[in-house]
């Protein structure tokens, strides 16, 4: 509830509930990134680029 409230407070007083939902959709999907840099799950920029490019193989 905490983080809907800090949403709230930091949009203006013309944001609609579409506005909301995305703010709130981004700063979920922020966190999840930052959680998953924290417990190692990525994957290289440069293993990426070469799967993305049939390098990968």
């Amino acid at each position: 509830m905490q983080t809907a409230k800090e949403i709230i407070d930091h949009l203006s007083d013309q944001v609609s509930r579409d506005d909301l939902m995305y703010e709130s959709y981004v700063k979920q999907k922020i966190e999840e990134g930052l959680a998953d840099i924290e417990a190692g799950r990525t994957v290289p920029h440069e293993q990426v680029k070469a799967e993305l490019l049939g390098d990968g193989d």
